[in-house]
Parts: C-alpha cells; sequence; structure tokens
C-alpha cells in the first residue's frame, strides 16, 4: 500500500481509527478506498452518505504527500497498523491509532514494557518514588514509557536515562516541536536511548483534547502502568481507566489521606481500580518478575517421590518460570476446576507457590 494512501486515510474528516480500519478490511488497501465510488462507500458498516461524499471529495492524499517530505526528511519512522514493527499490544487495543509516527531506538515489542504516570505537580515524595522504582526496575531489562508532562512523567524519564534504561515519552502533538519546550535537552538525550512517539502528524499542536488520545497509547502499549502520585482530576487516573479498560494491569504507590497529589491513587486503591505498592520491589513480586524468572534457569526442586501423572507435568512446565493459572490449564489440557485442586495439592506439598495474579512458580 502506498504510504501517502494510508496517510491520507487518517486526514479525512469524520474517519477515526475505527472506521479507518473497516475501509481497510473492506477494500483491502487505502488506494481502493479513495478510488470508490459513493455506492460502494455507504456500503460499507458505519459509513453514510455525508461521510462517503467526504472522503471522494477530501484532499487529503495532497496534504499527506507534504507530509510525508517532512518525514523523511527527520527519519521518522512510520509505523502503520499491519506492519511486524507495529507495538503488538497497542494494536490488540479496538481503539489503536491507525498509524504511529516514531523516532528513537527502543523496541517497542520489547517483552518487558511499563508505564509511569502521575500528576505535574509532583512533590518530593513522587520524585524519590521514581527514582526507587527505576532502581528497582533497571536490572529487568525493561523499557519505561511515559508521557514527558511536567512532575512525574519528567521523573520518570530522567530517572531511566540516568540509570541507562531506555524510556520513551507518548506525545500530545507532531515530531515538529517538544511540549513542554523546556524539556528539549531531555528528549535528545530519549532519541538516542529510548524514543518519542506519538500518532500525530508534524504541524499538530498539543492541544488540549489531544492528551486523552495520548494517553491511551501510554495504557496500551504497556504489560502494566504504575501511578505514582496524581490527584482526582489528573490525567493519570484517565490512564489508568482506559489501561483497565484493555485488562492491563494497574498499580498505584498510597499517599496520605489528606495529601491532594495522592488522592487520585488512594481512590484507584479504594475502588480496586489499582493494586496497592508499598516498595517498588512490590511491582516485582506481583508481576511474577523474581530472580529465577530473570535469570530463565532451570528450577531444581526437591520432589516427593509419589507425584501423579498430572502434577509432575505441571512441575515440567513450571521448570522454565512463573505461569498464570490460564495458561496451565492450555498447556495440561486440564479442566480448571482440577487443575486448582492439583495446584492446592502441590502448594501444600512445599513444590510450588501462588503469587498474586492467580501466577504459580515451583518454590
Amino acid at each position: 500500500m502506498s504510504l501517502v494512501h494510508k496517510i491520507a486515510l487518517t486526514l479525512i474528516k469524520g474517519i477515526g481509527p475505527m472506521h479507518a480500519k473497516t475501509l481497510l478490511i473492506h477494500f483491502g488497501s487505502a488506494e481502493k478506498v479513495f478510488t470508490a465510488n459513493k455506492e460502494k462507500l455507504m456500503k460499507v458498516d458505519g459509513i453514510g452518505e455525508k461521510t462517503a461524499v467526504s472522503i471522494m471529495n477530501t484532499d487529503a492524499i495532497e496534504k499527506a504527500a507534504l507530509h510525508l517530505e517532512f518525514i523523511e526528511k527527520h527519519d521518522i519512522q512510520v509505523l502503520f497498523y499491519a506492519d511486524e514493527n507495529y507495538p503488538k499490544r497497542l494494536r490488540n487495543c479496538y481503539d489503536a491509532p491507525l498509524i504511529l509516527y516514531y523516532k528513537g531506538t527502543a523496541n517497542l515489542n520489547h517483552n518487558r514494557i511499563v508505564s509511569i504516570v502521575g500528576t505535574r505537580n509532583a512533590t518530593v515524595y513522587g520524585k524519590q518514588l521514581c527514582k526507587q522504582l527505576a532502581e528497582v526496575l533497571k536490572p529487568y531489562n525493561v523499557i519505561i514509557m511515559s508521557g514527558l508532562a511536567h512532575g512525574i512523567d519528567a521523573a520518570a524519564h530522567k530517572e531511566s536515562l540516568n540509570l541507562e534504561i531506555p524510556t520513551v515519552g507518548v506525545l500530545g502533538h507532531g515530531l515538529d516541536r517538544i511540549y513542554p519546550a523546556v524539556h528539549k535537552e531531555l528528549t535528545t538525550k530519549m532519541v538516542h536511548n529510548g524514543g518519542l512517539l506519538t500518532e500525530f502528524l508534524p504541524g499538530t499542536n498539543p492541544d488540549r483534547e489531544n492528551f486523552p488520545k495520548r494517553n491511551r497509547i501510554i495504557a496500551g502499549i504497556s504489560d502494566v502502568t504504575v501511578v505514582v502520585e496524581a490527584s482526582f482530576k489528573g490525567g493519570a487516573l484517565i490512564t489508568a481507566e482506559i489501561a483497565n479498560s484493555y485488562n492491563r494491569d494497574v498499580y498505584a504507590f498510597p499517599g496520605r489521606v489528606n495529601d491532594e497529589f495522592s488522592e487520585g491513587c488512594n481512590f484507584l486503591i479504594k475502588t480496586n481500580r489499582a493494586g496497592l505498592i508499598n516498595n517498588p520491589k512490590d511491582l516485582i513480586y506481583y508481576l511474577g518478575w523474581d530472580d529465577e524468572v530473570l535469570k530463565k534457569e532451570k528450577i531444581q526442586v526437591q520432589l516427593p517421590l509419589n507425584l501423579t501423572k498430572d502434577e509432575k507435568c505441571i512441575v515440567e512446565i513450571l521448570q522454565d518460570g512463573a505461569m498464570a493459572i490460564d495458561d496451565l490449564s492450555l498447556k495440561t489440557n486440564l479442566l480448571q476446576s482440577k487443575l486448582a485442586i492439583i495446584l492446592l495439592t502441590l502448594e501444600m506439598q512445599g513444590v510450588l507457590i501462588s503469587l498474586p495474579g492467580k501466577m504459580y512458580r515451583l518454590s
């Protein structure tokens, strides 16, 4: 498919990511969308007469060609929804952007990606938590994502760079500018150890309505979102809510009950929208990223001599590390009701340990 036509598809008024994907599935290519007549366009689910006319009369292709000149001149990567290098975690989200624009070195399909978000009015407490969290995550070969805003976002990026952890900033504007401008030096370093990512074309201003869209990328591209400090009205709570809707893990640090910038975190924990972490090491425990898993070594345990065939099968599978009960059920071909009883028996014998999130590993 022509890159110009792919970009042009995102420039048609009234066509969002979901409608764009529907059009691509129906016609097979972006080019065919622009050559289709009104009758054919209106056969596509969700495309009415007004939108069909808008597609036929658009000047999006000419605009896309101009944008492509800037993109190529500045070595910006264009990640199309169907491309191999498009973030796979994000692709699984129903409202994922059709196209992403990326400048950086980090692999957006890295096996461990953590998002750290929070208030723009970060306190000393919040900044210290960011530092501690980055230090704990360092040995686990992660990429740290955030939104490049003042406060917790900036602290997460800076602490990552200090520890040489790749860090990616997700922007609410095009790659022709940096907002806030004070972070220009920071982003220069990030491009060489991490990157900058956006769904917005060059020339797009950092308008207020763009940031909730940015937040869905932060939530969708990562395995887990950690909220460090947040007030009730902050964007961090929006990111956490989106992450929950994507069935992603969300954790939050608690704060004092009368602290304005911990109200959001306390609310997330109170309403079971986020798991509580008192210490950054708690996150490693919850995710099952312990030393045995990290080293990917076969775990040698002293096994009872009277294990059943099914018990031996489970132990053999868990030699490679912690696993969720859903995955164990698939691998063993056992019903979860029967599997749960076997797992409990093995736990009582000291063969395995149950972890949060219905994860199990050998003891």
